[in-house]
């Protein structure tokens, strides 16, 4: 029995969760919320048999297994706490901009039946996951540097970059390292005149001398989503624009030389996306959230929030 599925948001990016929720076996959209009609009209087209509205309390609460929440960042707390009451909630990234908030929503999700879910798809990719798996064997010994560069995407009002993007890059690392950083350091700017910071360069240090280097931005003409990762025997390139070979590993053919081989190696290549949304039915058909567990989202915000307050800022 596919679980019934109310989604909030149908702007930006809604029709991307839309589109896997409708591919994914385990759900079926029942009801879609949006403010503008004129975006309701366009999922009527391709979900003809949903209920729609303009108000989230139109919403037959008893009658929905999971509410998704893809609206402005600044309305993320009060919707997922109002539905968390009813429903298993999955929220579009960030959760929310205060740590007290993604405090207080853990909180009521332990203290209901319902799951809470961030969507972080990334954490989800192929790539991230080989990664994973190379840092658990120690395939290429220590772990050195991490350098990710995610530049270009639609520029914001409710939320800067290091929110809107950043997220991503703290959510990967938390998943990775399963670790908080030592040491947080940034220097936010605007490069045009926008209300929200749209670059960052973010400083990170963790435990055994890990060193994290981000840089974030929404200006730029091509996009980029590529994370370096150098280890002691090789260096591993993820690019998640490439289409296949999103995965590039070097290693040194001689110890002290600076020729390298370079490998391929096999990955899913499934949407990152999708995978999430099935991670999402699984967890409430198995009761289980093993990778929201352990305090992963107040982990990512408490990083984001010092990324956030740190008073190094420049304006252009």
């Amino acid at each position: 029995m596919a679980f019934k599925v109310a989604l909030i948001g149908y702007g930006y990016w809604g029709p991307k969760l839309a589109r896997n929720i409708q591919n994914s076996n385990n759900f079926e959209i029942n009801h879609i919320i949006d403010k503008s009609k004129k975006n309701l009209e366009i999922a009527k087209r391709s979900f003809p048999l949903s209920k729609f509205s303009t108000n989230f309390k139109d919403i037959d609460k008893d009658k929905i297994d999971l509410v998704v929440i893809s609206t402005p960042t600044k309305t993320h707390y009060q919707l997922t706490k109002y539905f968390l009451k009813y429903s298993n909630v999955l929220v579009e990234k960030p959760l929310a901009l205060k740590l007290k908030d993604v405090k207080n929503l853990e909180f009521l999700s332990k203290k209901s039946k319902y799951k809470l879910f961030v969507d972080y798809p990334f954490i989800f990719s192929g790539s991230i996951n080989y990664i994973k798996k190379i840092l658990k064997n120690k395939k290429y010994g220590k772990l050195i540097e991490i350098e990710s560069f995610r530049e270009q995407a639609p520029i914001r009002t409710d939320a800067d970059v290091v929110w809107d993007l950043g997220v991503h890059d703290i959510s990967i690392l938390r998943y990775l390292l399963n670790l908080n950083p030592n040491k947080v350091r940034s220097i936010k700017y605007n490069t045009i005149k926008t209300t929200q910071k749209d670059t960052a360069y973010i400083n990170l240090e963790y435990k055994n001398d890990l060193k994290v280097f981000i840089k974030n931005s929404w200006i730029s003409p091509i996009k980029i989503r590529i994370m370096k990762f150098k280890f002691e025997k090789g260096i591993i390139i993820c690019d998640e624009n490439e289409p296949i070979y999103k995965l590039k590993v070097f290693t040194k053919k001689e110890k002290s030389s600076l020729v390298y081989k370079l490998e391929l190696p096999e990955i899913d290549l499934s949407e990152p996306l999708f995978n999430l949304i099935n991670y999402v039915g699984k967890s409430i058909q198995d009761n289980n959230n093993s990778i929201f567990k352990n305090n992963f989202n107040i982990d990512v915000t408490k990083v984001l929030e010092k990324i956030y307050n740190d008073k190094i800022s420049w304006y252009i």
